[in-house]
């Protein structure tokens, strides 16, 4: 961040507990979108009104190069937002909305990426763990689980079966979901 956050309190005591949250939002705001110019967040007690408690309102405005970013919960008046760390983070998770919004209509290129549609056959099942594989015509080899069915259709799995399934890359190597067989 090129300028030093800006935090301010209203109508109550600064909080290290709170400004510390807000130092870890601000920096996964920073890891996710990156060049983040500046941050301003402003943290609100008002006052108690009749036996209902006091709901904390948190501001944050953010400056990058795409665009200006401002959020809040004042929107939200939930009674969630008693605890200010809640309020804090509902705060953060509009930002966070809003900035992706801003980034998405801010870069053409930024598109949604849809999964590709693969097609093979069942190579091995373990139906007893819940798991199996799928090896494709070019000789990939697709792992998957029951969790990964779009259809009711596990028991009627066996080595062979043809299914349609959507291809997804993942840490351990190449993985279906959205499994159906045909």
């Amino acid at each position: 961040m090129q300028v030093e956050p800006v935090i301010t309190f209203h109508g109550m005591a600064p909080s290290a507990n709170a400004e510390e949250k807000i130092i870890a939002h601000i920096g996964h705001l920073e890891a996710t979108h990156g060049r983040i110019v500046s941050c301003r967040v402003t943290v609100e007690a008002p006052h108690h009104h009749g036996r209902q408690g006091a709901i904390y309102q948190v501001s944050i405005d953010i400056r990058a190069p795409a665009g200006e970013v401002t959020a809040s919960n004042a929107h939200e008046m939930d009674h969630a937002h008693e605890d200010l760390l809640v309020a804090i983070r509902d705060a953060f998770d509009a930002a966070e909305r809003r900035l992706e919004d801003l980034v998405r209509r801010r870069d053409p290129n930024r598109t949604k990426v849809h999964p590709t549609i693969g097609h093979g056959a069942i190579a091995r099942i373990v139906a007893a763990d819940g798991y199996g594989f799928i090896a494709t015509p070019d000789g990939r080899e697709f792992y998957f689980d029951r969790g990964g069915m779009s259809a009711d259709a596990w028991d009627e799995l066996k080595p062979g079966t043809p299914v349609r399934f959507d291809e997804r890359d993942g840490e351990r190597g190449p993985y279906a979901t959205a499994v159906r067989p045909l």
